[in-house]
């Protein structure tokens, strides 16, 4: 929802011009014995979130397998990494070309936070964006975090 709201963040490079896509396949960084591979979740943007998560689940399993097909690793627009579930708190990414950015999702942590004026004990997540600056700029990389953050605080509004 949030590459919906901010388009550029869904592009690459082309060597002199920027490509932007108008669907959005999302590429899912897996760890295999061999290494790293990048399962692509095709027409993201027309998934709900249980649709997404049992996709991210099927083809990470296949990949964990090795039955996953060259072609389901093709295509990525923009890729997610997840360190969190090794407990990793924050990390960054290195992008997956020819994707633009690549967000780098932590482990979520529990921890005094400050709501509604009150110190209370809440979780806490630390997502890092590494963007290709010839496509993404500073600016526009912040207002896509922003706006994935609203959505990640305020899941309900992606259920609409």
């Amino acid at each position: 929802m949030a590459l919906r709201k901010h388009p550029q963040v869904n592009t690459t490079w082309n060597g002199d011009t920027t490509k932007q896509y108008k669907h959005i396949h999302m590429g899912v960084a897996v760890a295999v014995d061999e290494g790293l591979v990048v399962p692509v979740i095709k027409h993201a943007d027309l998934l709900g979130l249980t649709q997404i998560g049992s996709a991210v689940k099927e083809l990470a399993g296949k990949a964990r397998n090795k039955k996953i097909a060259p072609s389901e690793m093709e295509g990525s627009t923009f890729t997610v990494s997840n360190l969190g579930m090794f407990g990793i708190q924050e990390f960054t990414s290195i992008i997956n070309q020819p994707n633009s950015a690549i967000l780098s999702v932590g482990t979520i942590v529990e921890k005094p936070v400050v709501k509604n004026g009150e110190i209370v004990i809440g979780n806490t997540m630390k997502l890092t964006l590494a963007c290709d600056h010839r496509t993404v700029d500073g600016a526009v990389g912040a207002q896509f975090l922003q706006t994935l953050r609203y959505y990640v605080e305020n899941p309900v509004t992606m259920l609409a």
